[in-house]
Order: structure tokens, then C-alpha cells, then sequence
């Protein structure tokens, strides 16, 4: 294997590994190295690491359809990822770590396949059509002291309809901190080249990577069957894994909804902090106020998806069971309006 370049390529669609694998890589690889990995995800919504997944995404409808969420470790705006998609990762050690070169080494690639990209804005790839600019490709980064790393993802086939499906969050009243995606104007590169697909980018961008740096490498395959030694790949892929990573590590918002029932109308507001209810504050007309205030108290320092909130309501019913029909209503509202 060369000892300036290496191309790993993940044989997995799993989210969380292929974020746990480039975690990983990055933390560990030498910094005299430029490293190439290319992977996909299927089904899924990547976020940025201060971005909200209530206010960036349909979380209820991500979950009816079994759409997996994944916090990345960088910057940026939330992504829709099926196998339509092919992402990259370019690592290297400073001084020698450029976003330019890696973007160019994409395009450069692409050119190749007969598709005339050109790089705008601050972190995205377009191509010119009759009605103008449209972005095929958007991208984050991340720095530490001494390396830095370049992943995007390009759309080749991908299902748009998806993936407005999923990035259009219901209308909740959330005032929230942090990170808010930009929408852009999107294609499918199959629009340019029809038969375009995974294999093909990922030879390409290898093959444009390698003449780049006047090097051949030898391609490492990646899958849960075949993880190469990556120091705390395990504890990594854990961490990823998780509701506290993807959900909980959320800045802090407040939730305002409201609602009327035939026995009176509710306005809750919810404040949360890193995925946690910290505050609750309930106002209703409803001339019987017991299993309202009882509900105020269970709520708070619940994890905010419903699942506990159903869990807690239940529990509660069962403790007092004149109030069945009131919190029944109130747990089929909150089901369909937090998850």
C-alpha cells in the first residue's frame, strides 16, 4: 500500500457505521497521509452537529417510513441519502489538507464521465441547465489542529420526492437555536448521464485521486464483517448509534402546540434542552384541571419523543382511571405531534 495515499471504500449502507468508519480513519490515520473514502448511506437524514431534527425534519414521517437519523461530526445542513447517492471524504494532515484540491478532484472526475460541474457559494456543486443553477452536490467540513476533512454527497439517481418528503419539517411553533438548512433548487446527475452510478463515480474520483498525487493505492473494503483496526471504532460506532447523539444532542428549544378537544382546549409549551423536557407550562379551559396539572408534572425531565410521553400518559391513566378518556385524547394528540 502506498505510503502518501489510501482509498478505503465501505461496503456497508449503514449510517451510523460509515460515520463511526470516518470518524475513525480520521482520528487515527497518519497525518503525512491523503486518504480518499467513499461510501453511501440508504434511507436516511444526516444532520449537522448543531442542527435540530425536529425543526430540520419530518421526524414523524421519518419514523412511519423507517427513515434512519444520523448526526454527523460536522458542520452544515441536513441531507436526504438513498442509494441514489454516492458521498466522499477527503483526510489529510495540515499544511497539506485543501478543500480546493479535493472539490477539483470531484470535478475533475466528473468531467471525465462528461458532466461540466462548476463549484459556487460556499460549500456547493452545480451544474447549468435552461432554467439555471442547479445543485447536485453540497458539503461540510471539519478541522482539528493538525488535520482536516472534506465529505459531501452527490446526487446521481436519487428520489427527490423523498427527500422533500423528509427535509420538509412539519409546521411546528419551535423556537430553536442552532443550525437551519438552505434550501437550493437540486438534480439528479442521471438528468446529464442516464446510465451514472455508484461504481462509476467512486472509479473515477479513485482514479482522478490517484493521477493527482501520482500514486497507486491499493482499495481497502470496509464492511461490519471486515473493520480494519481503527483505535475506539466500537465505542464510536456506540456513540452514533445512539437516541442521545442523533436526538438528544439537540441546543436548546422551546415547543409551543395547542389543541382543542370537546372538553376544552390545551396550549402546552415545552421548553428542551439537549432532548431532555426542562420545563412545562400548560394552559386550558377545561373545567377539570386534575389530570392537566397531573400530566404537567410527568412530563417534565422526560426524553422529548413520544414513546416516553406515551409511556408516562399510560402510567398515568392507570393510576387514575376517571381521567382515562382526557389523557387518551391527549396522547393520541402528542403521538401525532412529537416524536
Amino acid at each position: 500500500m502506498s505510503s502518501k495515499i489510501r482509498v478505503l471504500i465501505s461496503d456497508s449502507t449503514n449510517p451510523w457505521f460509515n460515520l463511526a468508519v470516518e470518524d475513525a480513519i480520521f482520528r487515527t490515520m497518519s497525518p503525512h497521509q491523503q486518504v480518499l473514502f467513499l461510501w453511501r448511506n440508504d434511507n436516511t437524514v444526516v444532520i449537522g452537529r448543531a442542527q435540530n431534527p425536529w425543526k430540520e425534519c419530518n421526524t414523524l414521517k421519518m419514523e412511519q417510513d423507517g427513515i434512519t437519523l444520523a448526526r454527523r461530526q460536522s458542520g452544515g445542513g441536513a441531507v436526504f441519502h438513498d442509494l441514489g447517492n454516492t458521498n466522499f471524504t477527503f483526510m489529510a494532515g495540515k499544511p497539506d489538507y485543501n478543500k480546493t484540491i479535493s472539490t477539483d478532484i470531484v470535478l475533475t472526475a466528473l468531467k471525465k464521465l462528461g458532466i461540466h460541474g462548476k463549484a459556487t457559494g460556499r460549500n456547493d456543486l452545480v451544474v447549468e441547465d435552461t432554467e439555471g443553477e442547479r445543485k447536485f452536490s453540497g458539503s461540510a467540513y471539519r478541522e482539528t489542529m493538525d488535520r482536516g476533512f472534506h465529505h459531501g454527497t452527490l446526487l446521481l439517481s436519487a428520489d427527490l420526492t423523498r427527500l422533500a418528503n423528509y427535509l420538509n419539517p412539519d409546521k411546528k411553533k419551535l423556537a430553536a437555536k442552532g443550525i437551519t438548512s438552505v434550501r437550493s433548487r437540486v438534480t439528479n446527475l442521471n438528468q446529464i448521464v442516464t446510465n451514472i452510478d455508484h461504481q462509476m463515480v467512486c472509479d473515477a474520483i479513485i482514479e482522478t485521486f490517484c493521477d493527482y498525487y501520482h500514486e497507486q493505492a491499493k482499495i481497502e473494503h470496509i464492511s461490519p464483517q471486515a473493520v480494519p483496526e481503527l483505535t475506539g471504532f466500537t465505542e464510536t460506532f456506540a456513540k452514533f448509534s445512539r437516541w442521545d447523539w442523533n436526538f438528544g444532542n439537540t441546543p436548546q428549544f422551546t415547543h409551543t402546540i395547542d389543541e382543542r378537544f370537546t372538553w376544552g382546549g390545551i396550549e402546552l409549551h415545552l421548553d428542551v434542552n439537549k432532548g431532555v423536557i426542562t420545563e412545562v407550562k400548560l394552559f386550558t379551559d377545561s373545567l377539570e384541571l386534575m389530570p392537566l396539572e397531573l400530566l404537567e408534572q410527568r412530563l417534565l425531565n422526560l426524553p422529548y419523543n413520544a414513546t416516553a410521553i406515551n409511556t408516562a400518559i399510560d402510567n398515568l391513566a392507570i393510576e387514575y382511571p376517571q381521567y382515562n378518556d382526557v389523557l387518551m385524547d391527549i396522547a393520541y394528540w402528542l403521538q401525532n405531534t412529537i416524536n
